[in-house]
Protein backbone atom coordinates (compact mmCIF):
# COMPACT_ATOMS: atom_id res chain seq x y z
CA UNK A 1 0.00 0.00 0.00
CA UNK A 2 1.26 3.45 -0.89
CA UNK A 3 2.29 5.69 1.97
CA UNK A 4 0.10 8.80 2.13
CA UNK A 5 1.73 12.01 0.99
CA UNK A 6 1.88 14.57 3.80
CA UNK A 7 -0.70 17.27 3.19
CA UNK A 8 0.76 20.74 2.70
CA UNK A 9 -2.06 23.20 3.21
CA UNK A 10 -1.22 25.89 2.42
CA UNK A 11 1.71 24.65 0.32
CA UNK A 12 5.01 24.78 2.12
CA UNK A 13 7.53 27.33 0.86
CA UNK A 14 9.92 25.82 -1.65
CA UNK A 15 12.71 25.72 0.93
CA UNK A 16 10.74 23.36 3.18
CA UNK A 17 9.46 19.85 2.80
CA UNK A 18 11.07 16.46 2.25
CA UNK A 19 13.52 17.57 -0.43
CA UNK A 20 16.05 19.32 1.82
CA UNK A 21 17.10 18.42 5.34
CA UNK A 22 19.03 20.82 7.57
CA UNK A 23 22.08 18.58 7.41
CA UNK A 24 21.88 18.40 3.62
CA UNK A 25 21.57 22.17 3.42
CA UNK A 26 24.73 22.66 5.48
CA UNK A 27 26.62 20.02 3.49
CA UNK A 28 25.53 21.47 0.16
CA UNK A 29 26.43 25.00 1.19
CA UNK A 30 29.86 23.87 2.38
CA UNK A 31 30.71 22.03 -0.82
CA UNK A 32 29.49 24.65 -3.26
CA UNK A 33 28.88 21.95 -5.87
CA UNK A 34 26.95 23.03 -8.93
CA UNK A 35 26.39 20.37 -11.61
CA UNK A 36 28.76 17.56 -12.37
CA UNK A 37 32.10 19.03 -13.17
CA UNK A 38 33.95 16.72 -10.80
CA UNK A 39 33.00 13.51 -12.54
CA UNK A 40 36.07 12.04 -14.24
CA UNK A 41 34.17 11.02 -17.36
CA UNK A 42 30.97 12.01 -19.18
CA UNK A 43 30.08 8.32 -19.26
CA UNK A 44 30.86 7.31 -15.70
CA UNK A 45 29.80 3.80 -14.84
CA UNK A 46 26.82 3.52 -12.53
CA UNK A 47 24.81 0.93 -10.70
CA UNK A 48 21.10 1.45 -10.15
CA UNK A 49 18.89 0.31 -7.32
CA UNK A 50 15.22 -0.31 -8.06
CA UNK A 51 12.14 -1.19 -6.05
CA UNK A 52 11.01 -3.99 -8.33
CA UNK A 53 8.07 -2.21 -9.97
CA UNK A 54 6.72 -3.02 -13.44
CA UNK A 55 6.62 -0.01 -15.78
CA UNK A 56 3.56 0.10 -18.00
CA UNK A 57 5.51 0.67 -21.26
CA UNK A 58 2.36 1.76 -23.10
CA UNK A 59 4.04 4.58 -25.05
CA UNK A 60 7.05 4.87 -27.30
CA UNK A 61 7.27 8.68 -27.13
CA UNK A 62 6.27 11.52 -24.84
CA UNK A 63 5.01 14.91 -26.01
CA UNK A 64 5.02 17.28 -23.05
CA UNK A 65 2.93 20.42 -23.64
CA UNK A 66 4.27 22.86 -21.07
CA UNK A 67 2.12 25.90 -20.16
CA UNK A 68 4.37 28.20 -18.07
CA UNK A 69 2.52 30.99 -16.33
CA UNK A 70 -0.16 28.65 -14.95
CA UNK A 71 -3.57 28.43 -16.69
CA UNK A 72 -6.75 28.95 -14.72
CA UNK A 73 -8.06 25.46 -14.08
CA UNK A 74 -11.53 26.60 -13.04
CA UNK A 75 -11.98 28.33 -16.40
CA UNK A 76 -10.74 25.36 -18.42
CA UNK A 77 -10.09 21.77 -17.31
CA UNK A 78 -12.00 21.96 -14.00
CA UNK A 79 -14.73 24.44 -14.93
CA UNK A 80 -16.48 26.07 -11.96
CA UNK A 81 -19.38 28.23 -13.03
CA UNK A 82 -20.47 31.38 -11.25
CA UNK A 83 -21.37 35.01 -11.74
CA UNK A 84 -17.82 35.49 -13.06
CA UNK A 85 -18.24 33.05 -15.96
CA UNK A 86 -18.55 34.84 -19.32
CA UNK A 87 -21.65 33.78 -21.21
CA UNK A 88 -19.67 33.08 -24.36
CA UNK A 89 -17.82 30.31 -22.53
CA UNK A 90 -20.99 28.34 -23.33
CA UNK A 91 -20.47 25.71 -20.58
CA UNK A 92 -21.59 22.33 -21.86
CA UNK A 93 -21.89 18.92 -20.26
CA UNK A 94 -20.07 16.00 -21.90
CA UNK A 95 -19.80 12.33 -21.04
CA UNK A 96 -17.50 11.10 -18.31
CA UNK A 97 -18.47 13.82 -15.85
CA UNK A 98 -16.86 16.58 -17.91
CA UNK A 99 -18.26 20.09 -17.84
CA UNK A 100 -16.32 22.16 -20.34
CA UNK A 101 -16.18 25.74 -21.75
CA UNK A 102 -17.09 24.81 -25.30
CA UNK A 103 -17.28 28.43 -26.41
CA UNK A 104 -13.76 29.20 -25.17
CA UNK A 105 -12.06 26.00 -26.43
CA UNK A 106 -14.32 24.64 -29.19
CA UNK A 107 -11.76 22.43 -30.90
CA UNK A 108 -10.60 20.83 -27.66
CA UNK A 109 -14.25 20.30 -26.71
CA UNK A 110 -14.55 18.12 -29.81
CA UNK A 111 -11.36 16.29 -28.79
CA UNK A 112 -12.56 15.49 -25.25
CA UNK A 113 -13.17 11.80 -26.07
CA UNK A 114 -9.39 11.53 -26.41
CA UNK A 115 -8.48 13.49 -23.26
CA UNK A 116 -8.25 12.38 -19.63
CA UNK A 117 -8.29 15.23 -17.12
CA UNK A 118 -6.62 14.82 -13.72
CA UNK A 119 -8.18 17.43 -11.41
CA UNK A 120 -6.47 16.51 -8.15
CA UNK A 121 -2.94 17.85 -8.68
CA UNK A 122 -1.52 20.22 -6.08
CA UNK A 123 1.58 22.33 -6.58
CA UNK A 124 4.28 22.41 -3.90
CA UNK A 125 5.58 25.89 -4.77
CA UNK A 126 3.64 29.00 -5.82
CA UNK A 127 6.57 30.91 -7.34
CA UNK A 128 6.71 30.64 -11.11
CA UNK A 129 10.39 29.77 -11.49
CA UNK A 130 10.37 27.22 -8.69
CA UNK A 131 7.12 25.65 -9.81
CA UNK A 132 8.21 25.40 -13.44
CA UNK A 133 11.52 23.80 -12.50
CA UNK A 134 9.80 21.44 -10.04
CA UNK A 135 7.52 20.19 -12.81
CA UNK A 136 10.49 19.56 -15.12
CA UNK A 137 12.74 17.76 -12.60
CA UNK A 138 10.17 16.10 -10.28
CA UNK A 139 11.68 17.42 -7.06
CA UNK A 140 12.24 20.50 -4.93
CA UNK A 141 14.65 22.73 -6.89
CA UNK A 142 16.15 24.01 -3.63
CA UNK A 143 16.68 20.49 -2.31
CA UNK A 144 20.08 18.85 -2.06
CA UNK A 145 19.84 17.32 -5.55
CA UNK A 146 17.85 20.13 -7.13
CA UNK A 147 20.86 21.85 -8.68
CA UNK A 148 22.08 18.68 -10.41
CA UNK A 149 18.70 17.25 -11.43
CA UNK A 150 18.06 16.60 -15.13
CA UNK A 151 14.84 17.29 -16.98
CA UNK A 152 12.44 14.36 -17.34
CA UNK A 153 13.28 14.44 -21.04
CA UNK A 154 16.99 14.06 -20.34
CA UNK A 155 16.32 11.00 -18.17
CA UNK A 156 14.11 9.59 -20.92
CA UNK A 157 16.83 10.25 -23.51
CA UNK A 158 19.37 8.36 -21.42
CA UNK A 159 17.09 5.43 -20.60
CA UNK A 160 15.91 5.04 -24.20
CA UNK A 161 19.37 5.39 -25.72
CA UNK A 162 19.91 1.63 -25.86
CA UNK A 163 17.04 1.30 -28.35
CA UNK A 164 18.33 3.97 -30.77
CA UNK A 165 18.57 2.67 -34.32
CA UNK A 166 21.39 3.55 -36.75
CA UNK A 167 18.94 5.88 -38.51
CA UNK A 168 18.43 7.91 -35.30
CA UNK A 169 20.12 11.18 -36.24
CA UNK A 170 17.98 13.53 -34.14
CA UNK A 171 18.67 14.15 -30.46
CA UNK A 172 16.29 12.12 -28.32
CA UNK A 173 15.12 15.20 -26.37
CA UNK A 174 13.79 18.22 -28.26
CA UNK A 175 12.42 21.46 -26.80
CA UNK A 176 10.34 23.62 -29.14
CA UNK A 177 9.39 27.24 -28.41
CA UNK A 178 11.02 26.78 -25.01
CA UNK A 179 10.99 29.53 -22.35
CA UNK A 180 14.08 30.79 -20.54
CA UNK A 181 13.51 28.41 -17.64
CA UNK A 182 14.12 25.25 -19.67
CA UNK A 183 16.01 22.68 -17.57
CA UNK A 184 18.89 20.82 -19.21
CA UNK A 185 20.59 17.49 -18.60
CA UNK A 186 21.67 18.33 -15.05
CA UNK A 187 24.62 16.19 -14.02
CA UNK A 188 23.96 13.70 -16.83
CA UNK A 189 26.17 13.93 -19.94
CA UNK A 190 25.27 16.84 -22.20
CA UNK A 191 24.47 14.30 -24.91
CA UNK A 192 21.04 14.11 -23.25
CA UNK A 193 20.44 17.88 -23.15
CA UNK A 194 17.41 19.31 -24.95
CA UNK A 195 17.91 20.40 -28.54
CA UNK A 196 16.11 23.73 -28.31
CA UNK A 197 14.54 25.20 -31.45
CA UNK A 198 12.04 27.93 -32.28
CA UNK A 199 10.58 26.52 -35.52
CA UNK A 200 10.41 28.50 -38.75
CA UNK A 201 8.90 27.48 -42.07
CA UNK A 202 12.34 27.10 -43.66
CA UNK A 203 13.57 24.67 -41.02
CA UNK A 204 17.07 24.77 -39.55
CA UNK A 205 19.12 27.24 -41.55
CA UNK A 206 22.22 26.55 -39.44
CA UNK A 207 22.50 23.03 -40.91
CA UNK A 208 24.13 24.50 -44.01
CA UNK A 209 27.66 25.83 -43.68
CA UNK A 210 28.11 29.20 -45.45
CA UNK A 211 31.35 28.04 -47.10
CA UNK A 212 29.87 24.82 -48.43
CA UNK A 213 29.92 21.20 -47.32
CA UNK A 214 33.24 20.26 -48.87
CA UNK A 215 35.13 23.08 -47.20
CA UNK A 216 33.47 22.32 -43.87
CA UNK A 217 34.47 18.65 -44.16
CA UNK A 218 38.11 19.65 -44.61
CA UNK A 219 37.97 21.87 -41.54
CA UNK A 220 36.29 19.12 -39.53
CA UNK A 221 38.99 16.63 -40.43
CA UNK A 222 41.70 19.13 -39.52
CA UNK A 223 40.05 19.72 -36.17
CA UNK A 224 39.94 16.00 -35.38
CA UNK A 225 43.61 15.60 -36.16
CA UNK A 226 44.56 18.56 -34.00
CA UNK A 227 42.70 17.86 -30.76
CA UNK A 228 40.78 14.59 -30.91
CA UNK A 229 42.89 13.13 -28.10
CA UNK A 230 42.16 16.09 -25.85
CA UNK A 231 38.44 15.83 -26.50
CA UNK A 232 38.13 12.16 -25.66
CA UNK A 233 40.43 11.78 -22.67
CA UNK A 234 42.49 13.38 -19.98
CA UNK A 235 43.51 15.91 -18.87
CA UNK A 236 40.39 17.89 -19.81
CA UNK A 237 37.90 15.20 -18.77
CA UNK A 238 34.17 15.70 -18.69
CA UNK A 239 33.92 19.21 -20.13
CA UNK A 240 35.91 18.22 -23.20
CA UNK A 241 33.94 15.02 -23.58
CA UNK A 242 30.67 16.94 -23.46
CA UNK A 243 31.95 19.37 -26.07
CA UNK A 244 32.99 16.48 -28.32
CA UNK A 245 29.54 14.91 -28.01
CA UNK A 246 27.91 18.24 -28.83
CA UNK A 247 30.00 18.81 -31.95
CA UNK A 248 29.52 15.26 -33.17
CA UNK A 249 25.76 15.46 -32.70
CA UNK A 250 25.68 18.74 -34.63
CA UNK A 251 27.68 17.21 -37.47
CA UNK A 252 25.33 14.23 -37.67
CA UNK A 253 22.45 16.68 -38.14
CA UNK A 254 24.36 18.55 -40.84
CA UNK A 255 25.18 15.32 -42.67
CA UNK A 256 21.56 14.13 -42.72
CA UNK A 257 19.99 15.47 -45.93
CA UNK A 258 16.46 14.74 -44.77
CA UNK A 259 16.74 16.40 -41.35
CA UNK A 260 15.68 19.87 -42.47
CA UNK A 261 12.44 18.56 -43.96
CA UNK A 262 11.36 17.41 -40.49
CA UNK A 263 11.59 20.99 -39.20
CA UNK A 264 10.26 22.86 -42.24
CA UNK A 265 6.56 23.26 -42.97
CA UNK A 266 4.14 24.74 -45.50
CA UNK A 267 1.92 27.77 -45.04
CA UNK A 268 -1.19 25.62 -45.32
CA UNK A 269 -0.04 23.29 -42.54
CA UNK A 270 0.87 26.25 -40.34
CA UNK A 271 -2.62 27.67 -40.90
CA UNK A 272 -4.22 24.42 -39.68
CA UNK A 273 -2.28 24.79 -36.44
CA UNK A 274 -3.22 28.45 -35.95
CA UNK A 275 -0.30 30.36 -37.53
CA UNK A 276 1.41 30.92 -34.18
CA UNK A 277 4.82 30.06 -32.76
CA UNK A 278 3.15 27.49 -30.52
CA UNK A 279 1.16 26.05 -33.39
CA UNK A 280 4.26 25.75 -35.55
CA UNK A 281 6.00 24.00 -32.66
CA UNK A 282 3.17 21.47 -32.34
CA UNK A 283 3.34 20.87 -36.07
CA UNK A 284 7.09 20.27 -35.98
CA UNK A 285 6.67 18.02 -32.93
CA UNK A 286 4.32 15.82 -34.91
CA UNK A 287 6.70 15.76 -37.88
CA UNK A 288 9.81 14.79 -35.93
CA UNK A 289 7.99 12.02 -34.09
CA UNK A 290 6.46 10.76 -37.33
CA UNK A 291 9.88 10.86 -38.98
CA UNK A 292 11.14 8.26 -36.48
CA UNK A 293 14.70 9.55 -36.64
CA UNK A 294 15.54 9.44 -32.95
CA UNK A 295 13.36 12.06 -31.23
CA UNK A 296 11.47 10.39 -28.36
CA UNK A 297 10.70 13.16 -25.85
CA UNK A 298 9.48 16.52 -27.19
CA UNK A 299 8.54 19.47 -25.00
CA UNK A 300 6.40 22.17 -26.64
CA UNK A 301 5.79 25.36 -24.67
CA UNK A 302 3.08 28.04 -24.66
CA UNK A 303 3.51 30.85 -22.14
CA UNK A 304 1.35 33.86 -21.35
CA UNK A 305 -0.94 32.32 -18.71
CA UNK A 306 0.08 34.60 -15.81
CA UNK A 307 -3.22 36.52 -15.84
CA UNK A 308 -3.36 38.54 -12.64
CA UNK A 309 -5.34 41.19 -14.53
CA UNK A 310 -7.79 41.26 -17.43
CA UNK A 311 -8.20 37.51 -17.70
CA UNK A 312 -11.52 37.89 -19.58
CA UNK A 313 -10.51 40.99 -21.57
CA UNK A 314 -11.39 40.02 -25.15
CA UNK A 315 -9.26 42.84 -26.57
CA UNK A 316 -6.06 42.02 -24.67
CA UNK A 317 -3.28 40.04 -26.32
CA UNK A 318 -2.57 38.23 -23.05
CA UNK A 319 -6.08 37.24 -22.02
CA UNK A 320 -7.60 33.80 -21.60
CA UNK A 321 -9.34 34.28 -24.94
CA UNK A 322 -6.15 35.05 -26.87
CA UNK A 323 -3.85 32.48 -25.29
CA UNK A 324 -6.63 29.91 -25.05
CA UNK A 325 -7.25 30.24 -28.79
CA UNK A 326 -3.62 29.36 -29.51
CA UNK A 327 -3.83 26.26 -27.32
CA UNK A 328 -7.21 25.24 -28.69
CA UNK A 329 -6.28 25.42 -32.36
CA UNK A 330 -2.82 23.89 -32.13
CA UNK A 331 -3.39 21.12 -29.57
CA UNK A 332 -6.58 19.93 -31.25
CA UNK A 333 -4.84 19.84 -34.65
CA UNK A 334 -1.91 18.00 -33.10
CA UNK A 335 -4.12 15.30 -31.60
CA UNK A 336 -6.04 14.89 -34.85
CA UNK A 337 -2.82 14.51 -36.84
CA UNK A 338 -1.30 12.06 -34.37
CA UNK A 339 -4.40 9.89 -34.71
CA UNK A 340 -4.17 9.77 -38.50
CA UNK A 341 -0.39 9.26 -38.70
CA UNK A 342 1.08 5.76 -38.77
CA UNK A 343 3.27 4.86 -35.83
CA UNK A 344 6.58 3.02 -35.84
CA UNK A 345 4.97 -0.36 -35.15
CA UNK A 346 2.51 -2.03 -37.47
CA UNK A 347 -1.15 -1.15 -36.96
CA UNK A 348 -0.58 1.53 -34.31
CA UNK A 349 -1.08 5.24 -34.86
CA UNK A 350 1.37 7.85 -33.65
CA UNK A 351 -1.29 8.83 -31.10
CA UNK A 352 -1.31 5.26 -29.76
CA UNK A 353 2.47 5.41 -29.37
CA UNK A 354 2.77 8.91 -27.89
CA UNK A 355 1.85 9.97 -24.37
CA UNK A 356 0.66 13.59 -24.49
CA UNK A 357 0.87 15.56 -21.22
CA UNK A 358 -0.48 19.11 -20.83
CA UNK A 359 0.51 20.94 -17.63
CA UNK A 360 1.39 24.27 -16.04
CA UNK A 361 3.26 24.84 -12.79
CA UNK A 362 0.21 25.56 -10.58
CA UNK A 363 -3.36 26.82 -10.75
CA UNK A 364 -5.29 30.08 -10.33
CA UNK A 365 -7.42 31.39 -7.48
CA UNK A 366 -11.02 30.26 -7.47
CA UNK A 367 -14.32 32.12 -7.23
CA UNK A 368 -14.71 35.76 -8.19
CA UNK A 369 -11.89 37.67 -9.86
CA UNK A 370 -9.45 39.84 -7.95
CA UNK A 371 -9.56 43.64 -7.99
CA UNK A 372 -7.72 43.75 -11.31
CA UNK A 373 -10.08 41.39 -13.06
CA UNK A 374 -7.65 38.48 -12.90
CA UNK A 375 -6.71 35.41 -10.89
CA UNK A 376 -3.69 34.92 -8.65
CA UNK A 377 -1.51 31.90 -7.80
CA UNK A 378 -3.21 28.82 -6.36
CA UNK A 379 -1.99 25.33 -5.51
CA UNK A 380 -4.79 23.14 -6.89
CA UNK A 381 -4.56 22.59 -10.63
CA UNK A 382 -5.28 20.11 -13.40
CA UNK A 383 -3.09 18.08 -15.76
CA UNK A 384 -4.36 16.59 -19.02
CA UNK A 385 -3.21 13.29 -20.55
CA UNK A 386 -3.92 11.69 -23.92
CA UNK A 387 -2.58 8.95 -26.16
CA UNK A 388 -0.01 6.34 -25.17
CA UNK A 389 -2.56 3.97 -23.67
CA UNK A 390 -4.58 6.64 -21.83
CA UNK A 391 -8.36 6.14 -21.78
CA UNK A 392 -9.89 9.42 -22.89
CA UNK A 393 -13.23 11.09 -22.27
CA UNK A 394 -12.96 10.91 -18.51
CA UNK A 395 -11.89 12.64 -15.31
CA UNK A 396 -9.53 11.38 -12.61
CA UNK A 397 -9.78 13.01 -9.18
CA UNK A 398 -12.13 15.76 -8.10
CA UNK A 399 -12.32 19.09 -6.29
CA UNK A 400 -15.13 20.58 -4.23
CA UNK A 401 -17.86 22.79 -5.69
CA UNK A 402 -15.67 25.91 -5.53
CA UNK A 403 -12.45 24.21 -6.64
CA UNK A 404 -10.74 25.14 -3.37
CA UNK A 405 -9.87 21.66 -2.13
CA UNK A 406 -9.16 18.25 -3.59
CA UNK A 407 -11.92 15.87 -2.52
CA UNK A 408 -10.76 12.79 -4.41
CA UNK A 409 -7.19 12.10 -5.48
CA UNK A 410 -7.88 9.34 -7.97
CA UNK A 411 -5.14 7.19 -6.44
CA UNK A 412 -5.63 4.81 -3.49
CA UNK A 413 -4.28 6.05 -0.17
CA UNK A 414 -3.66 9.59 -1.37
CA UNK A 415 -5.25 12.93 -0.56
CA UNK A 416 -3.86 14.76 -3.61
CA UNK A 417 -1.37 14.25 -6.43
CA UNK A 418 1.87 16.12 -7.13
CA UNK A 419 4.28 16.87 -9.96
CA UNK A 420 6.25 13.83 -8.82
CA UNK A 421 3.25 11.62 -9.65
CA UNK A 422 3.07 13.15 -13.11
CA UNK A 423 6.76 12.27 -13.59
CA UNK A 424 6.19 8.69 -12.39
CA UNK A 425 3.35 8.39 -14.90
CA UNK A 426 5.54 9.61 -17.76
CA UNK A 427 8.37 7.26 -16.83
CA UNK A 428 6.08 4.27 -16.42
CA UNK A 429 4.38 4.86 -19.78
CA UNK A 430 7.80 5.02 -21.47
CA UNK A 431 8.88 1.77 -19.82
CA UNK A 432 11.24 3.46 -17.35
CA UNK A 433 11.47 2.32 -13.73
CA UNK A 434 10.50 5.44 -11.81
CA UNK A 435 12.03 4.06 -8.60
CA UNK A 436 15.56 4.04 -10.05
CA UNK A 437 18.36 5.22 -7.76
CA UNK A 438 21.56 6.07 -9.64
CA UNK A 439 24.96 6.11 -7.93
CA UNK A 440 27.00 8.32 -10.24
CA UNK A 441 25.93 11.72 -8.92
CA UNK A 442 28.58 14.29 -7.93
CA UNK A 443 27.13 14.66 -4.44
CA UNK A 444 27.79 10.95 -3.83
CA UNK A 445 24.47 10.53 -2.08
CA UNK A 446 22.52 8.63 -4.74
CA UNK A 447 20.20 10.24 -7.26
CA UNK A 448 16.57 9.12 -7.42
CA UNK A 449 14.64 9.68 -10.62
CA UNK A 450 11.69 10.59 -8.38
CA UNK A 451 12.49 11.15 -4.70
CA UNK A 452 10.52 8.92 -2.31
CA UNK A 453 9.03 6.92 -5.18
CA UNK A 454 10.72 3.70 -4.11
CA UNK A 455 9.01 4.06 -0.71
CA UNK A 456 5.64 4.36 -2.46
CA UNK A 457 5.05 8.01 -1.55
CA UNK A 458 4.72 8.88 -5.25
CA UNK A 459 3.74 6.68 -8.18
CA UNK A 460 2.09 6.49 -11.59
CA UNK A 461 -1.53 7.57 -11.98
CA UNK A 462 -2.70 4.12 -13.02
CA UNK A 463 -6.36 5.16 -13.20
CA UNK A 464 -5.55 6.96 -16.46
CA UNK A 465 -4.91 3.73 -18.36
Amino acid sequence: MKKPLPVLSPPAPAYQGPGLSRRAFVELGATGLVASWFLPSSRAAWAAGRAGVAPRASARNCLFVFLPGAPSQIDTWDLKEGVWTPTDFAPTGFGGGIRFPQGLLPNLAAALPDLAIVRSVKASALVHGLGQTWLQIARNPTGATGSIAPHLGAVAALELSSSRAPSAVLPAFLALNAPGGLVGSGYLPSLYSPFSVVPTSTGLSSLTHPDGGARFALRWNDLQQLDAALRTGQPLGKDAGNAADFYLQAKVLMDGPEVNSLFAFSASDAARYGNTAFGNSCLVAKQVLAGNRGARFVQVSLGGWDMHAGIYDRQAANSLYAVGRQLDEALAALIADLKTTAGASGGASLFDETLVVVAGEFGRTVGSLNGQGGRDHFAVNSVVFAGGGVRGGRVVGATDAAGTNVTEAGMPGRTELRAEDVACTVYSALGIDWTTMRHDDPLNRGFEYVPYAKEGVFGPIDALF
